[in-house]
């Protein structure tokens, strides 16, 4: 028989998956003696065996029954009862955290007869009342559908009546009028009435955290976070305890370290007379965790010891959420938390050296993504003037938009292509979409662990939250600011790591990680050029990161890079080698007209004057591209797109000459020819025609005038007492064939350039496996080839059958919401088919020619996830943009550890 139900007292951490991440952790404080109120978790099994059906699982009911009755025993209350009752919270818990995404209800058990109890009881009747309206408010939202706007308007109305600027404001009798109101609200809208029967709350609200998982939000957030929808949520159900007591009760959350930077010490919030929903919430402005220390130096002095505890125990950084109950402390939950990119690195860094974790643990704790974040331009700040405002810099970065005061809003101007700012009083879980759509976050209210904090954090997104200064008026679309007002779609600059906002789009520059790669490190710079202390403290954890991630890799990286600047940066940032040098960017800006020369010659003779002429052109790149790599290989491929993309637009160009007859003047004999020539070279589907190996087949001397620059540019550097290593790469094969007479042409003119300068030149030929028939006959052409480059963009739109330049605008993005794809195929590998190909391809190819070098130049090469994906498929390396190669490094280091299988690091 399943069993669906666990006590605390029965589970641990390491049964995250059944238990959820909080029900895994509570257990697993309970086992370490910490004061966790008492409770039970539902089991995440029991969530899936509801949504599969629709209906709560059977037993399911008698679980819960049996251990709600242990737990009264334990209390010596009963739930609900007329005097002195048992309340219970009830919250979601899924394995990976999602924020705020699912649902809490807090005090159930609570009806209009046990209220009366429970004001006795506590010797407090505003307390029991405020804990009632809790109760009536979180289930008629969560559980019974009533829009929420609609309790916070009979709130709003019932303070300004009574003068109160916030819910402290109101009295017991105030707060016994807020819940009749609820009530008939409730009654209103759904035509029930708020249930008395405390067994029916408690029923109700499990099966609604379930029903949750399913919910806009928590989709949304799933989808952005690449969390599966198949996991469900574990229901949490805990006896209440009470930071709403008064003065000397409260409520918080706190960190072991800075999650905004990683700096060792206590970080948090407390709210006096406030139950743990009012912090993240930040309906009221919090104060710091220090300020416990005074209201209760021996709550505080234990808080402090149980964070050092956990953080040892859990030997990460633990974001904890507390109780304090007149005076007594209770722990309430615990997780690893969630922390900015700059913090990860320097949290990992500061566990290592306190010998908590290995280099091991602490490089598998880090992400490409993240160290991408950091490499991200910060704001200029010597070139503007004052703040507009200042608040908490909550998440690090620099970001500028127009201001909006609304998720749709945001949500629809981003879609148009527009940076915006999301700028709310706070936010919710509701306002999940425009965070996503918004490059910053900014509030007026809330601290470090608010929901707008919390959140950005974990998706990477600039915020500053709590800026007083700043009065939020979103019926009027509108915020003012020391004298300002800063209207609509104006544009503001936020400062995440500094917690500042200015007017206008402040200038960028690099970041000190970005300035640290330029330096190039490779060649014996250990720190940044930046002199601050945070700076250098986050730089020397990225250097530190990188030499480990380079000592266990096993994955080279190399760059695409097509000048000689770029090869250059390239190295610098620690690039083994150039997987992809395109050609055809060699034939643009004034070469265009050589080209053009090339395919409007009239005969041979004319062919080979306009090949002669781009021949010293091309000789003279690859000299300065083999010069900046000299001792590394450079794979260079011949000529790929169609030769119609270095001609004139063909819409363009006919317009000019009907333009031209129109007035009755003649068109110029050369775009008379350049239309002929373009109508001739026309195709329906031209990255499916002409271009490629078949283009070098059929266009006489091309190929030869290529091979001839590359075979010249190594003698040229060897004579100057350079290690060139060129590589000559074939794109587009289809059959061994085509790869068979290409190489044949190759060796023909290589021979010929040697015996010319008496320098020997050998340029190893291979091609690049970006059609699904190349990488199923992966072992023919192996046969010729001496090394393959997977080219991922083009064999992920021929596997698929997509046009990249149509279909991402068409339907991606429905494709997405739908759950077709998890993330874009051109964005991270597809394994199961794209990915499949590869894996035969290497199978095949190695097979046929032991020891064949593979790579892949695509832009999957930069991507974290696919990392690892090729380095359990077996290539050599992988190939990237220079800015990406860092990135690549570090996710090849952690794709080299033992059970380290993707680049997630939640």
């Amino acid at each position: 028989m399943v069993r669906y139900v666990y006590d605390f007292t029965a589970g641990g951490r390491d049964m995250a998956d059944l238990l959820g991440g909080k029900g895994a952790n509570l257990a697993e404080m309970t086992r370490m003696g910490l004061p966790v109120p008492p409770g039970f978790t539902v089991t995440t099994e029991a969530c899936r065996a509801f949504l599969a059906t629709g209906s709560e699982p059977d037993g399911l009911a008698g679980e819960i029954s049996e251990h709600l009755t242990i737990l009264e025993q334990a209390a010596g209350r009963r739930l609900g009862q007329p005097d002195d009752p048992l309340l219970l919270s009830v919250r979601s818990g899924a394995r990976f955290s999602m924020p705020g995404m699912m649902e809490t209800i807090l005090d159930i058990g609570l009806n209009d007869e046990s209220v009366l109890g429970l004001a006795k009881s506590s010797g407090s009747e505003r307390f029991a009342w405020d804990s009632y309206r809790r109760l009536v408010q979180m289930f008629g939202g969560t559980v019974m559908g009533v829009d929420s706007a609609l309790f916070e308007t009979v709130m709003a109305r019932l303070r300004e009546t009574r003068g109160a600027a916030d819910d402290l404001g109101l009295d017991a009798v105030d707060l016994a009028e807020l819940v009749e109101a609820y009530k008939e609200l409730i009654h209103q809208e759904t035509g029930e009435y708020f249930p008395q029967s405390p067994a029916e709350q408690l029923r109700r609200a499990v099966l609604a955290v379930f029903e949750s998982w399913n919910g806009e939000r928590a989709r949304l957030y799933r989808r952005r976070e690449h969390i599966p929808d198949d996991l469900g949520t574990a229901v949490n159900v805990q006896t209440m305890v009470f930071g709403n007591l008064g003065t000397d009760s409260g409520s918080g959350v706190a960190f072991t370290r800075d999650p905004a930077t990683g700096r060792p010490g206590l970080y948090g919030d407390y709210l006096t007379n406030a139950q743990g929903e009012d912090v993240v919430a930040g309906i009221r402005n919090t104060v710091a965790l220090d300020e416990l220390g005074r209201l209760n130096p021996e709550a505080f002095v234990r808080l402090h010891d149980h964070m050092r505890t956990l953080e040892t125990h859990y030997r990460d950084l633990c974001d904890i959420e507390f109780t304090v109950e007149r005076g007594r402390l209770w722990m309430l939950q615990t997780r690893v938390g969630k922390r900015t990119a700059e913090a990860a690195f320097a949290i990992a860094a500061a566990l290592t050296d306190e010998e908590l974790i290995t280099p091991d643990e602490a490089l598998a704790r880090l992400s490409g993504d993240g160290l991408a974040r950091l490499m991200f331009p910060r704001f200029d700040t010597s070139a503007v003037g004052d703040a507009l405002a200042r608040g908490i810099p909550a998440s690090p970065g620099a970001a500028a938009g127009a201001a909006v005061f609304d998720s749709a809003e945001a949500v629809r101007r981003a879609a148009t292509g527009e940076k915006v700012v999301l700028v709310r009083q706070e936010t919710t879980p509701d306002d999940l979409p425009g965070m996503i759509a918004a490059q910053a976050v900014l509030t007026s209210r809330g601290g470090k662990t608010s929901h707008a904090a919390v959140v950005a954090r974990g998706m990477g997104k600039v915020c500053v939250c709590g800026a007083e200064e700043i009065s939020v008026d979103p019926q009027g679309r509108r915020f003012s600011a020391g004298g300002s007002t800063v209207e609509e779609g104006t544009v503001i600059s936020v400062d995440g790591s500094e917690g500042a906002v200015y007017p206008g789009a402040v200038p960028l520059v690099d970041s000190a990680v970005m300035r640290y790669f330029e330096a190039g490190f490779e060649t014996g710079t250990e720190r940044s050029a930046d002199t601050s202390e945070g700076s250098d403290r986050v730089v020397d954890a990225v250097a530190r990161a990188m030499r480990h991630a380079d000592g266990v890799r096993r994955l080279g990286v190399r760059a695409n890079a097509d000048t000689p600047e770029d090869a250059a940066r390239a190295r610098r940032f620690g690039a083994e080698g150039i997987g992809l040098c395109r050609t055809e960017h060699m034939f643009l800006g004034d070469r265009r007209q050589l080209v053009e020369a090339m395919i409007l010659a009239r005969d041979d003779a004319e062919r080979e004057r306009a090949l002669d002429a781009l021949l010293p052109l091309q000789r003279e790149d690859f000299v300065g591209i083999l010069e900046a790599m000299d001792g590394l290989p450079v794979t260079i491929r011949l000529l790929d797109p169609p030769l119609h993309e270095f001609l004139p637009d063909r819409t363009e160009l006919a317009v000019r000459v009907a333009a031209a007859e129109a007035h009755g003047t003649p068109p110029s004999a050369h775009d008379t020819e350049l239309l002929r020539a373009v109508n001739r070279m026309h195709e329906e589907n031209p990255m499916l025609g002409l271009r490629g190996v078949r283009l070098g087949l059929v266009a006489p001397g091309l190929v030869a005038m290529q091979v001839r620059a590359i075979a010249e540019a190594v003698v040229e550097r060897r004579r100057a007492g350079g290690d060139p290593r060129a590589e000559i790469m074939v794109p587009l094969i289809d059959t061994v064939e085509e790869l068979r007479l290409v190489r044949e042409e190759v060796e023909q003119v290589t021979a010929e350039v040697s015996r010319a300068t008496g320098v020997p030149v050998e340029c190893p030929v291979g091609t690049m496996i970006e059609l699904p028939r190349a990488a199923l006959t992966a072992g023919r052409i192996a046969e010729e080839a001496e090394f393959f480059s997977f080219g991922t963009n083009d064999l992920t739109q021929t596997t698929w059958g997509f046009s990249r330049d149509d279909v991402e605008a068409a339907f991606f993005s429905a494709y997405l919401d739908k759950g077709i794809f998890k993330v874009s195929p051109f964005e991270s590998i597809d394994r199961d088919g794209v990915g499949r190909l590869v894996e035969i391809a290497v199978a095949e190819g190695r097979a046929a020619r032991p020891g064949l070098k593979i790579g892949v130049c695509g832009e999957h090469g930069g991507d974290p996830d696919s990392v690892h994906f090729f380095h359990g498929a077996g290539l050599d390396y992988v190939s990237c943009s220079p800015f990406r190669v860092p990135v690549a490094r570090l996710e090849a280091g952690r794709a080299a550890l033992p059970g380290t299988q993707t680049s997630d690091s939640r």
